[in-house]
Parts: structure tokens; sequence; C-alpha cells
């Protein structure tokens, strides 16, 4: 397989606290990865280390094929986080814009078809100000897609959306992941990981499990994904006492 995001022995601490703590990844092209897990998992500061936020305190990073850091593959990374970063005294139309610029890869007629993509026309000459929360969120996807990547970091993106935008979102994913955009996507709710083609359980650093939904529902006989994480969380424990 063409893998699109490969990590080993990739480990982050924090004094004490081992937020990422061994983990192994190989994500393919065009594959919808999940990191599922409760708050306080390390999925957060997984995707930091990818994206280069965070210095790994041991381990490997290859994104694209690239050792990481590498400044000229950000370029063909989206990374959207979980707290809005936008410029609140632009517009809707001046975020996607810079974004896009930041990257060398400034497109208006492709800036205006992402914008049309999350539903924003209708709101893109708006202050990021005077936007709901949903609508932010909205932004946010468009700002991470503004410059064509080919690797895509959400970090929890439908967090506050309302059921029907959230959606739209995945089905959206969807047809990205159909174009060969690779897509790693934190979330801690179960139905949405039935949505991606691979999970990986996460759980005080570490990656408990991985598998496509099925295969991690047989695994532990369950008929939901929550009951087999539990399993999986449970044999975790007893075998570190």
């Amino acid at each position: 397989m063409d893998f699109v995001v490969e990590t080993h022995d990739l480990r982050k601490y924090f004094g004490s606290i081992h937020a990422v703590d061994g983990v192994d990844l190989s994500v393919g092209r065009g594959e919808i990865y999940g990191l599922i897990g409760p708050n306080g998992s390390g999925k957060t500061t997984l995707i930091r280390l990818l994206i280069g936020l965070l210095r790994p305190t041991s381990g490997s990073i290859r994104l694209l094929g690239e050792d990481m850091p590498n400044k000229a593959i950000l370029a063909q990374t989206g990374y959207m986080t979980q707290a809005s970063a936008l410029y609140e005294e632009l517009t809707v139309r001046e975020n996607v814009a810079f974004f896009a610029d930041m990257c060398g890869k400034y497109d208006p007629t492709w800036r205006d078809e992402v914008i049309e993509l999350v539903n924003l026309q209708d709101r893109s000459r708006s202050l990021i100000r005077t936007l709901s929360g949903g609508l932010r969120q909205r932004t946010s996807l468009a700002c991470a897609l503004a410059h064509k990547p080919r690797l895509l970091l959400l970090d929890e993106p439908t967090v506050g959306v309302d059921p029907q935008l959230r959606a739209t979102f995945w089905s959206y994913f969807r047809s990205l992941a159909d174009t060969g955009i690779t897509l790693i996507i934190s979330s801690h709710v179960m139905d949405e990981a039935e949505r991606c083609d691979r999970l990986g359980f996460l759980r005080q650093g570490k990656l408990l499990a991985e598998g496509t939904p099925a295969v991690l529902r047989n695994q532990k006989g369950t008929t939901t994904l929550e009951e087999a994480f539990l399993q999986f969380a449970v044999e975790a424990t007893e075998g570190g006492e």
C-alpha cells in the first residue's frame, strides 16, 4: 500500500505524563482513519505531532513519503484545529484566501468552490466575529481545504455542529477520500467512528487496537464499537496491573 502517514514508536512525554506512548501508524492513500478515544486519550497531541506543532520525545514520522519535519510537505497538508483558529476581523473569503496564500496556492476559483462546498456562499463576505459556532466550523474546514491538500488532519471537526451539518461534513469527507485525499479524523463519538475505513482506539496515549469497525466489533463479539472499545480498555488495564 502507498502509505501517506507512517509513525514508528512515536512518543511525547510532558514530564510524567505519557501523552503519546509508542504509537505505530500506517495510513494509506484515500483512507479515512479515525483516532477514537475519550478526552485526554492523546488524540490532539498525536495530530499536533504529525503536523509538526510538537516535537516528539522519540520516534519517527513520515508524511507523503518524506521524513518530518519538512516544510514542503506541510504545504500539501491541511489541518483543522478543534478550537477555531480564524481571524475574527476578516471575512470568510479573506480567511480562506489567506490560508491558501500562506501555502503558496491561492486560486480565486478554488476559493469560491470550497466556500460553496461548505455552503457558505451567502455568508462569504461576513466577518468571522458575526458567525455562529457552526458557521465557524464550516469556515475552518474551507480554510483547511483552501490549498488543495493531499492529507487532511481534522481534530474533532464536528464538535458543536448540528446533526444535519455533521452528516453533510461526513458526506464531504467521503467524497474527498474518493478522490485520493487521505483523512485522519479524531473523535470521541462512536457513531462517527462507524463512518471511517479504519480506526485506532486510543487510551492514555496508547493504541489499544486497530482495524475496520466490523473487525473491531467482531474481535470482541460486540454489536457496538463502544462496547468493543470498553473491552479493549479493560484488557489493557488488566494487562498493565
